[in-house]
């Protein structure tokens, strides 16, 4: 599910619709969270579906660790890639806002952590990477996980809309990741290591 202080907007012709702030998004708040009506396909459900449904899906997944395709029943599957993405995703299953997000800002990804299955040419954004692989989660985790380490502290000093979604269980661990008691777990522990 995606934060509720943000609404689908058409951005331009060449991006089409994304995921803006409605409200001010402070850095350490949880912008999404897999939910329960989030859908997952195996690859084999994606392959005996009809040509259409594979190219919405193919348009509107991302894979988890286990190569199953996700695909967000709300606004989230909107959400745009960057390379200085807003957002980052953990190894928890949620996603935090790694700055600031002012109103009327785009909530952005870095597509280079969602497994895809084939590199794409992303619009210039005036960084060394022009291109997203699938392998970048590989490559870029450690730069990746200190942004959200340096966020993370915040997590429960923050008004967190999402957290009804999360269990008890895990925001025990949340909290004692952010009070530096356990070590935060990797963003590459989202890696599939598969075809």
């Amino acid at each position: 599910m995606i934060h509720p202080k943000t609404e689908l907007r058409f951005i331009n012709n060449e991006i089409g619709y994304g995921v803006v702030a409605t409200e001010f998004i402070p850095a350490g708040t949880i912008t999404w969270v897999l939910d329960k009506l989030d859908r997952e396909f195996t690859q084999d459900q994606l392959k005996a579906m009809d040509p259409l449904y594979q190219s919405i899906l193919d348009t509107y997944t991302f894979r988890d660790n286990q190569g199953k395709y996700i695909l967000c029943w709300d606004n989230a599957r909107y959400v745009n890639h960057s390379f200085n993405s807003n957002c980052l995703t953990t190894a928890y299953d949620f996603e935090v806002a790694i700055r600031d997000i002012h109103v009327g800002e785009q909530l952005t990804d870095d597509y280079g952590y969602l497994n895809i299955p084939e590199p794409f040419e992303a619009a210039d954004e005036g960084t060394e990477r022009k291109v997203v692989y699938p392998d970048d989660l590989l490559k870029y985790y450690k730069t990746w996980d200190k942004k959200l380490i340096e966020v993370f502290h915040k997590i429960p000093m923050i008004d967190q809309p999402l957290q009804p979604l999360i269990s008890p269980k895990l925001w025990t661990k949340v909290t004692a990741i952010a009070d530096g008691k356990i070590q935060m777990d990797s963003i590459k522990n989202n890696y599939y290591n598969g075809k």
